[in-house]
């Protein structure tokens, strides 16, 4: 094949970008009821994506202030029913929650009153072994973590899935077959502000 048509080929498989117009007051609104309409989102969040489309940034404005007259827009309803459905869905852990409400730009003293109203009332030693179970279904509980690797595999994700370093290794000292190995291990660094 030619270098041409190689070009050529290749031109006709990319999509081609358009440039998007800057938007008016109107048309953030539009924009702002669609992307609600899609999933939640928060304030910040949803600021950042009109900011991108907006033609005046004075139109953000208004169209933020309008949304949050409406109560389309609440941050604290947002954080509490988002750490909710983690905890109900994928039954995770407190910093997991943490960090992806801040990824989603909610206030750090927001997002920590909605974690801890939210898991107030949830033993975490026990979600932790939910999630073992979970994970690691097919192993016999005798075989589960044998040696040193698998034991350090399960450490890093369970400490990825959100849950306290200190339930973690009392949690697994139950199932390891060399628990003073967990005596060596030491929690990660916490993660650098975005």
């Amino acid at each position: 094949m030619t270098a041409i048509k190689l070009v050529q080929l290749n031109a006709m498989r990319t999509p081609r970008s358009r440039a998007r117009r800057p938007m008016d007051a109107g048309e953030l609104w539009e924009l702002a009821l669609k992307t609600l309409g899609a999933r939640a989102c928060s304030s910040g969040e949803l600021r950042q994506k009109l900011v991108q489309r907006a033609a005046r940034l004075e139109d953000v404005d208004t169209t933020m202030a309008r949304l949050k007259e409406y109560r389309y827009l609440d941050d604290r309803r947002f954080a509490e029913s988002f750490a909710a459905a983690r905890l109900e869905n994928q039954r995770i852990g407190k910093n997991r929650v943490s960090q992806e409400l801040r990824r989603r730009r909610v206030a750090p003293a927001l997002a920590q009153t909605a974690i801890e109203k939210t898991y107030r009332d949830v033993d975490e030693t026990a979600l932790i072994e939910e999630f073992l179970r979970r994970k690691y279904r097919n192993a016999s509980r005798e075989l589960l973590f044998g040696d040193d690797k698998q034991l350090a595999s399960a450490y890093r994700r369970l400490m990825r899935a959100g849950f306290g370093s200190g339930n973690v290794i009392r949690v697994l000292k139950r199932f390891a077959a060399n628990p003073d190995l967990l005596d060596q291990f030491e929690p990660p660094a916490p993660a650098e502000e975005e």
